[in-house]
């Protein structure tokens, strides 16, 4: 092994300095079987000549597709030792998974086991190297020359906005992100972090760098807790007392069933010091709950971050923070690692003041060359920015709000809205996600609620709504529905973009890498096909749940307003001889006139009878539009009036004299200015755009 001191500028230099330094310290531990830094620094090498040796040098890539276990590690280390880049590649993944990253990669190599050969060529792996039918002997290698600059790896995004996407990370970007983990963390050699991710997964990388740069032990669970959903996270507990963790990080639907676990069996994780959650927008009352079962000795952080600007970038810690109020609505990604820079910016592109809602954008030296094939993507996303003293960012298509003491709050996903934010980042695109964003923290926050999202979506083409989305608590006193909670919601929002509708359903769906799979949500029914309360959703997508509208009870509620008209407009017709005697007698009336005055008298009282309908149901379906609360009673009261108001008044008219002044004066008063003004507010209400809810 010949090295020098540009190795130490290396990823795989970070570990051979380990190796170097205390080569029979455990680097790797997976259930009986374990490596020295020694033995893993050693096969790799090997390894690394027998890759040079068909052909992998600097500048290749070669996708690592391997179980979980050690050798996994010897064969990363061996690539990058060849000068190439690596992609992690899960080799269990679906066959169009497999074959888009194959394709997309062009590998010049892809190291796997027997086990997996012939699935991997099926799927496009060119030249496969099996490492279980090796048998490497020693020999002397010489490492190619490689700079910080190189590409050392091409993680593959999850694909929650479409098809995975390469990023190209360099050796820089992995050791800056890496200084800043270890200064956060205070990382040392006496740690022991668990390994709990998928091999394609950023995570999984920075679990191993974090580790093995170091010089601490890597202790890989035998089950993979990312992919697996059928793993028993009871097991977990015991494990991390068995292997002695004090290092570990999970995904937001992990720390959310482990939550429970330690609720329901009020044990805990001891001796672990440091536990980060990451991924999804995981809450702040969710982020305090952990940290109070695990106790002050172990430090929760919620962690933010990008592939494209090497895995976490932020983060926020609770430890010693008592219950804030509004926890249940907000989520804190905090503040910057060393070597990071965060910023909000607004629709010009500039960074915005404390407490304004904009796209949060990173920069530093974690932020990555770009992507793999597409040129156009890396233009859009990473642009230049004079403010920052790189002169350029990534913009992650995430909204937040920096707050005055500087801690970042994440808001919602540019994927909650339909279509991408583009360039000007358009200020409707702002509202709708602070309203899905505000609307999932009020529906989470139902005492019935276990699990909550609020997204738009397209129930037929060319019309975008929000639609609530609810995991009901397990054993809820008789249950939950969706018509219940959509009226709630449009009581706790004051009408402010509530949903129209709310489906309960048993789970959220799951991407693979266990974020929400907005694509397999269930749409809610179209409106005529709306049953009752807990009517099932429809539409093509795939799923199913109980939904409920916001016009009320479905077709209960037009059933109810359809009652409410007939029945006032028969009091009116039958009652107006008894308030108004003789208004409506038609004796003076020439007779070819008699059918239209009598149309007239009809007319006066289905208004009458639709203006009391819409006092006992209009007033929700006025809240729904998003205008201010004012502006909502002013038009629900004008428009009953605009309605209801002809009857008495026509009355009135045909039975006052003409020369009654001081009655034909309060009349005038009592309903001809009254109408005007209710024309107004109408008029005032249909221009004015919906109100933007606050942000807590």
């Amino acid at each position: 092994m010949v090295i020098d001191e540009e190795r130490a500028q290396t990823l795989h230099g970070l570990v051979e300095r380990q190796a170097r330094r205390a080569p029979e310290a455990v680097a790797v531990r997976c259930g009986g079987s374990e490596l020295t830094y020694g033995e893993l620094d050693a096969r790799a090498e090997r390894l690394a000549a027998h890759l040079a040796e068909r052909g992998l040098g600097p500048g290749g890539r070669a996708a690592v597709a391997l179980g979980r276990g050690t050798e996994v590690y010897v064969a990363l280390l061996a690539v990058l030792k060849t000068g190439a880049a690596f992609v992690p590649l899960e080799p269990t993944a679906p066959e169009a998974l497999l074959r888009h990253v194959l394709g997309d990669a062009a590998p010049g190599l892809v190291l796997t086991e027997r086990r997996h050969r012939v699935r991997l060529a099926d799927a496009g792996g060119a030249d496969p190297v099996c490492l279980d039918e090796l048998d490497l002997p020693q020999q002397e290698f010489v490492q190619p020359e490689v700079s910080p600059g190189d590409v050392a790896c091409v993680f593959y995004t999850s694909g929650s906005t479409g098809l995975p996407t390469g990023v190209l990370v360099e050796h820089r970007n992995l050791l800056s992100a890496y200084a800043g983990w270890r200064a956060v963390y205070e990382l040392t050699a006496e740690d022991r972090i668990l390994q709990t991710a998928s091999l394609e997964f950023d995570v999984f990388t920075a679990d191993w760098v974090r580790a093995l740069g170091t010089g601490a032990t890597l202790v890989v669970t035998a089950y993979n807790l990312t992919l697996d959903r059928t793993a028993d996270l009871a097991a977990l507990p015991a494990l991390v007392a068995e292997e002695r963790i004090t290092v570990m990080e999970l995904n937001v639907r992990t720390a959310r069933r482990l939550t429970a676990l330690l609720t329901a069996t009020r044990a805990g994780l001891p001796g672990v010091r440091l536990l980060t959650v990451g991924a999804e927008k995981w809450y702040l009352d969710e982020q305090l709950a952990l940290q109070r079962l695990l106790g002050g000795d172990t430090r929760v952080l919620n962690v933010y971050g990008l592939a494209e600007a090497t895995v976490d970038s932020t983060w926020f810690e609770v430890r010693g923070a008592a219950a804030a109020e509004g926890a249940e609505q907000v989520s804190l990604v905090g503040r910057p690692f060393p070597g990071t820079r965060a910023y909000v910016l607004g629709p010009q592109a500039t960074p915005v003041g404390p407490g304004r809602i904009g796209e949060i954008a990173i920069a530093g030296s974690g932020l990555t060359r770009g992507y793999l094939n597409r040129p156009v993507d890396t233009a859009r996303r990473f642009v230049r920015a004079d403010f920052d003293p790189d002169g350029r960012v990534l913009l992650t298509g995430d909204l937040g709000v920096m707050r005055a003491d500087g801690v970042l709050e994440f808001v919602g996903r540019a994927a909650t809205v339909v279509g991408p934010l583009g360039a000007n980042r358009a200020t409707t695109v702002t509202t709708r996600v602070k309203a899905a964003a505000r609307a999932e923290g009020a529906l989470r926050a139902h005492s019935a609620v276990r699990e909550a999202a609020v997204v738009e979506v397209q129930p037929v083409p060319g019309r975008r709504v929000l639609v609530g989305y609810a995991v009901p608590t397990q054993g809820s006193p008789g249950g939950v529905d969706g018509w219940s909670l959509t009226q709630y919601l449009l009581a706790e929002l004051n009408g402010y973009s509530a949903p129209a509708a709310v489906i309960v359903v048993p789970e959220l769906p799951r991407t693979r890498a266990g974020k929400l799979d907005r694509a397999q949500l269930p749409l809610p029914a179209p409106p005529q096909h709306t049953a009752p309360r807990s009517a099932k959703a429809g539409g093509s997508r795939k799923g199913g749940g109980k939904a409920g509208g916001g016009n009320g009870e479905g077709g209960g509620s037009g059933c109810a307003a359809i009652f409410c008209v007939l029945f006032f407009t028969f009091l009116a017709w039958v009652s107006t001889n008894g308030f108004y005697p003789g208004s409506t007698d038609l004796s003076a009336v020439p007779t070819g006139y008699h059918l239209w005055f009598g149309l007239l008298y009809f007319c006066e009282n289905l208004a009458f009878g639709a203006g009391m309908a819409f006092l006992f149901v209009g007033l929700p379906v006025v809240l729904r539009q998003g205008r201010s609360l004012r502006l909502s009673l002013l038009t629900y009261l004008a428009v009953f009036w605009l309605l209801a108001a002809w009857w008495p008044q026509d009355n009135l008219y045909r039975l006052t004299a003409a020369t009654d002044w001081p009655r034909e004066t309060t009349m005038v008063y009592v309903f001809n200015i009254p109408l005007m003004l209710a024309a107004v507010i109408v008029v005032t209400f249909l221009l004015r755009k919906p109100a933007p809810p606050k942000v807590n």
